[in-house]
């Protein structure tokens, strides 16, 4: 079995892809040979230096603006992308702002700005994303959770986060469902800290954090043909963590 999937001819759009996490999941799908769009919201210049690398990786690439939380504005990302590079084929949500304080610390504003860039704004772009993967009889959705959404977690500082990425891997399950005759897959990786944390990891599984490495892969197993009938999966990435010790 390959280790990195063939995605030549395939258009790939990951949210919130300019920098960080997002930034280094779409430089390996470029590098697996899929066109490439980045996404941001205000990173514009980090935007245009990822694709600038994506580039190398011989693909096209092209940059995206839009607030996710917002219809038009997904709508108007889809249309720019389509015009762009072609159908989305592959769409990974990585969107998803926190706010580590206790939860009644946080304004109303935030509270809302993280529930609605985790949770909305996967649910937006992956409903905007369907109707071309369903024409084509192929696509591959891959939500970015979080390692301890499936456990229930119920921690007061950075509850709202919890709460939306808990409704991410709920929407993978019931998304995977309703597209299991239509060619498409979806499913979620669920990362506890990437290697970029500004935490003490001395405590972590394994004295690290993840990779980013050990974040893209399980992504490019579920991007493969060789995944075509895992769908509603989830994949945590900790390292063996276990929340309740």
């Amino acid at each position: 079995m390959r280790t990195r999937p063939d995605l030549n001819g395939r258009t790939a759009l990951v949210t919130g892809s300019a920098t960080r996490v997002g930034r280094e999941l779409l430089l390996s799908i470029a590098a697996s040979g899929a066109d490439v769009a980045v996404h941001y919201r205000t990173s514009e210049a980090a935007a245009t230096a990822t694709a600038e690398e994506a580039r190398e990786s011989g693909v096209e690439a092209t940059t995206v603006q839009a607030d996710v939380t917002d219809p038009d504005d997904v709508d108007a990302m889809f249309e720019a992308v389509e015009e762009t590079l072609g159908t989305v084929d592959i769409l990974v949500n990585n969107v998803g702002n926190f706010d580590p304080r206790h939860w009644a610390d946080i304004e109303w504003d935030a509270w809302r700005d993280v529930v609605e860039s985790t949770f909305y704004g996967t649910v937006l772009c992956s409903r905007r994303a369907l109707p071309g993967m369903r024409a084509a009889d192929w696509g591959r959705i891959v939500n970015v959770g979080f390692a301890d959404s499936d456990r229930g977690v119920a921690h007061p500082v950075n509850f709202p986060y919890f709460v939306a990425k808990t409704g991410v891997l709920m929407f993978t399950r019931m998304l995977a469902a309703d597209t299991q005759d239509d060619g498409v897959t979806v499913n979620a990786v669920s990362p506890f800290a990437v290697e970029n944390t500004v935490s003490d990891v001395s405590s972590f599984p394994r004295g690290r954090a993840a990779s980013f490495d050990d974040v893209a892969a399980p992504m490019l197993f579920f991007l493969g043909e060789e995944a075509a009938y895992i769908s509603g999966q989830n994949v945590a990435v900790d390292g063996g963590r276990l929340a309740e010790r």
